[in-house]
C-alpha cells in the first residue's frame, strides 16, 4: 500500500497518536555553543538553531523521537520548523538546509520503522515544514502596505527545496504546520504539486492551521472554515489546526473543522497557554482529558501535542483516547465553496 492508504486504513481503527513538541525538549538539554555548532564552520552562532542538531547532535534528535514513539506515538515529525533557506538565513546555515533534512528524515524514518518492526502497528513520518519568517499577505511595513519581502514563486522555490530533501530523506507525508499565512499554505501545496510531478507519484500533504486570536482565525483574517475552503482542492491527507491556544480555546474551532473536512483530522494543541516566563504548565493529565473530550465527540482522527508538550503528554493522550472510536469522515452536499476571508457557500 501507499503512505496515503497505508495512514487512511489505521486511521479507520483507531485514533492515531502523533508527537509533541521538539524545541522545549531540546531546550531542556541545556545544549552549549558547540553542541549546536559541530564542526561544520560555520560563519554565524548557531546555538538556538534546533534544526542542524540532526547534523551535530544527531542523538540528541534521536532520543526525543525515540521517546515519542515509546510514548505511544503513530506518526512521528522531523525536526525540521526552519529548515528553510529563509531561517537558516538568520544562522548563515543555507547550504545546509538539503542535509539537514535529509538527516531528519532518516532519523525519524529509521526510528519508525524499527518500533513498527518490534510490534507490527504501522508508524509513519511527516517531514515538517514551518511557516518561514515572512508573510506573503501582509507588508511589513506600515508605511508601504503593498510592500512584500518576497514574492509567491521564490516562497514556493524555498519550499519545494526543503520538501525534496524530507521526501528523500524517507518521509511519508509533507507537514505543511503551524500556517498563520494562508498564501504561505498555498506555496507549499504548489511545491508539494511541483514534486509530485517531479516524481511522478503521490506526495501526500498534511495541512494544520494555527489561530492568532479567539475570534479563529489566522493572522491572515481567515476563519477556520473559509480556510478549508481555500486548501481543500490540495486534497491533504489530514487538515487541522496546532499550536494557538491551547486544547480549551481550541474546542469550539475543532468542532467547527470537524462537521466540515472530509478527510482526516490532525490536531496538536499547545499544552496550554505560557506562564510570564514563557514556560508552560499544563499537565499531562489536563491536556489529555481536554483532548480526549474531542475524541470522544467524533471530532479528531489523528491527536498530539504542540509547544510545551513532552512525552508524558503524549503518554497521557495515547492513554486517554486507546478505546475511543475514530472519527467518522463526513461527506458533503455538492455545493460550490469559495473563500475570502470568510466563506461563501452556494448549494447545488
Amino acid at each position: 500500500m501507499t503512505p496515503r492508504e497505508r495512514l487512511l486504513s489505521a486511521a479507520s481503527e483507531r485514533v492515531l497518536i502523533s508527537d509533541g513538541a521538539f524545541g522545549t525538549q531540546i531546550q531542556d538539554r541545556k545544549l552549549t555553543e558547540e553542541d549546536y555548532a559541530g564542526n561544520l564552520g560555520l560563519k554565524a552562532d548557531q546555538k538556538g538553531n534546533n534544526d542542524i542538531l540532526a547534523l551535530t547532535r544527531p542523538d540528541v534528535i534521536e532520543d526525543i523521537t525515540r521517546a515519542y514513539l515509546d510514548a505511544g506515538s503513530d506518526v512521528v515529525s522531523t525536526n525540521t520548523f526552519s529548515a528553510n533557506r529563509i531561517s537558516q538565513a538568520d544562522y548563515a546555515a543555507e547550504d545546509q538546509v538539503a542535509a539537514i533534512n535529509i538527516a531528519s528524515g532518516k532519523i525519524a524514518r529509521a526510528l519508525a520503522d524499527e518500533y513498527e518492526a518490534k510490534d507490527g502497528k504501522p508508524r509513519f513520518v511527516a517531514g515538517a515544514i514551518g511557516p518561514t519568517n515572512k508573510t506573503l499577505s501582509l507588508s511589513p511595513d506600515v508605511e508601504d502596505p503593498g510592500f512584500r519581502e518576497i514574492d509567491f514563486d521564490e516562497l514556493t522555490a524555498v519550499y519545494k527545496d526543503q520538501a525534496a530533501a524530507l521526501i528523500e530523506g524517507g518521509c511519508d507525508f509533507i507537514l505543511i504546520e503551524t500556517v498563520f499565512d494562508t498564501l504561505n499554505a498555498k506555496a507549499g501545496i504548489m511545491a508539494v504539486k511541483q514534486l509530485e510531478a517531479d516524481l511522478g507519484r503521490d506526495v501526500p500533504v498534511m495541512i494544520s492551521m494555527t489561530l492568532t486570536d479567539l475570534s479563529g482565525r489566522n493572522l491572515s483574517g481567515h476563519t477556520v472554515e473559509a480556510f478549508w475552503y481555500a486548501v481543500r482542492h490540495a486534497n491533504p491527507i489530514t487538515i487541522g489546526l496546532n499550536c494557538s491556544f491551547g486544547a480549551d480555546q481550541l474546542r469550539p474551532h475543532i468542532q467547527s473543522l470537524s462537521a466540515i473536512a472530509d478527510t482526516l483530522l490532525m490536531a496538536y494543541p499547545n499544552a496550554g497557554l505560557p506562564n510570564e516566563l514563557g514556560e508552560y504548565d499544563e499537565m499531562p493529565e489536563t491536556t489529555a482529558g481536554l483532548v480526549k473530550l474531542w475524541a470522544q465527540n467524533g471530532q479528531a482522527n489523528i491527536l498530539g501535542g504542540c509547544c510545551g508538550s513532552s512525552p508524558a503528554h503524549i503518554k497521557a493522550i495515547a492513554d486517554a483516547v486507546r478505546d475511543l472510536p475514530p472519527r467518522a469522515i463526513p461527506g458533503n452536499n455538492p455545493a460550490m465553496r469559495l473563500a475570502g476571508l470568510e466563506p461563501f457557500v452556494v448549494a447545488a
